[in-house]
């Protein structure tokens, strides 16, 4: 039985690849800060709590990381711990900066302590590219980081690159482009999107208050996008990939769906806060994941419209 270590396993894409590698198989065990006192809600949500174990570790505390390593001996580690909201970064950029670098960085150099023949995922971002002109992202083009969550990403992403070929160890980054599920916290603008529009359509008088609903994103669906990261280290060779639907859709186009999909009218229920505007903001955001689909026969196949239904779907269910 292949053992799997999951850092950051309390979040959207922890829980849902938890399941994944429970399907297959794998026994797993996740980490957070303090797991006595965390409350995993997701995997109680998905139904996996009892199957997972779980362990306290801080991945800015070196010692706190090879102690769990040389604990749980895992065949496969997935990093996907530290700070994830882009807008939080510009409040917490020290934070922000120390949980993902220091943390990727801590994690690679108790693998390479080790000595075990350990694979290791890193989860990158779309957000290391920044502006693209509006074309689309593929794993050669540079990175101009645009927030101190992206400037974190892109270190995170160059030390993962430096230790495979330093130390020849098995280490992936995989630059996902947004993906969105029920699990999403409400700080993301999705999830907000969705949960006021449900209550709207629930009877609520609230309006739904947003920044810049111009910005473009190529969205995809989480549970799809947990599957490229095991993919990733099924293979011969350590490598890293763009993961994205391939398609860029304006956040209004998301607003528009969600309403609609309740039957509403979005414009009498949302108004336009513009101190919610970011510091530096990615206009448009799109991925070519061509290389994912040529190596690892990974396609995503739900796209914007898709996840937005999904979601709605769901949370109507909640309420």
């Amino acid at each position: 039985m292949k053992k799997a270590l999951i850092c950051g396993i309390s979040g959207q894409d922890g829980a849902y690849l938890a399941k994944l590698l429970l399907d297959q198989g794998y026994s797993v065990c996740g980490t957070s800060r303090d797991a006595q006192i965390s409350a995993f809600h997701n995997l109680s949500r998905l139904g996996i709590r009892e199957a997972v174990k779980l362990e306290s570790m801080s991945l800015n505390d070196f010692r706190s990381v090879l102690q769990v390593l040389a604990k749980i001996e895992p065949d496969e580690v997935y990093n996907l711990a530290g700070q994830t909201s882009v807008g939080l970064s510009f409040e917490q950029p020290v934070e922000t900066l120390e949980s993902i670098a220091t943390g990727t960085l801590n994690l690679l150099e108790a693998i390479r302590f080790t000595g075990g023949k350990i694979k290791l995922y890193n989860a990158s971002s779309s957000e290391c590219f920044g502006d693209t002109g509006g074309k689309a992202a593929e794993e050669s083009t540079p990175f101009h980081p645009r927030s101190p969550y992206a400037v974190a990403k892109a270190t995170a992403f160059w030390e993962v690159a430096n230790y495979r070929e330093a130390y020849n160890l098995f280490a992936c980054s995989g630059i996902l482009f947004n993906h969105e599920s029920p699990l999403r916290p409400a700080r993301f603008v999705t999830q907000k999107i969705v949960s006021v529009a449900c209550r709207i359509a629930a009877g609520s008088s609230e309006k739904l208050q947003l920044g810049n609903i111009s910005v473009q994103r190529d969205w995809g669906w989480a549970p799809e996008y947990v599957e490229a990261m095991y993919l990733m280290l099924q293979q011969s060779e350590p490598d890293d990939y763009v993961i994205a639907t391939g398609e860029s859709h304006a956040l209004q186009e998301f607003v528009v769906q969600a309403f609609a999909t309740l039957g509403l009218d979005w414009k009498e229920h949302t108004v336009i806060d513009t101190s919610l505007y970011r510091p530096t903001e990615i206009a448009l955001g799109k991925g070519n994941p061509a290389k994912a689909k040529e190596k690892l026969g990974w396609e995503a196949k739900y796209k914007m419209h898709d996840v937005v239904q999904m979601m709605v779907k769901t949370r109507q269910e909640q309420i």
